[in-house]
């Protein structure tokens, strides 16, 4: 049940196999309505395509002002959100701590009279 379920190794496709048949068969209609018999040329072998090369980021002193005034901004938003967490679990804990002591106070003089 537990076991994962891999192909047979027939059906299983070899690394250097696609999984895309090739499109074989395909007769395009003449370009002409002439009685000529057109020249065959034997398919040859695909090349392989060469990888597109991905285009360059080009900084311009604008675009770095804008990038480091908005890292900037984003640095001081999440430092305050940070900051403002801290200071209301202090603050919690203090009060916490505050009720603590109060209670203790009232329930040690409930024993002494």
């Amino acid at each position: 049940m537990f076991t994962p379920k891999i192909p047979p190794p027939d059906t299983a496709p070899t690394p250097g196999t696609s999984l895309v048949p090739p499109l074989t068969g395909l007769v395009h209609p003449p370009a002409c309505t002439c009685h000529h018999t057109p020249n065959v040329v034997p398919a040859q072998a695909p090349v392989p395509a060469a990888p597109v090369a991905r285009p360059t980021v080009q900084l311009t002193p604008g675009s770095l002002v804008v990038a480091a005034s908005g890292g900037t901004a984003m640095v001081l938003v999440i430092g305050t959100v940070l900051v403002s967490m801290l200071l209301a679990t202090a603050i919690t804990a203090a009060s916490v701590a505050i009720c603590a002591v109060v209670l203790r106070s009232l329930l040690n003089n409930q024993k002494v009279k």
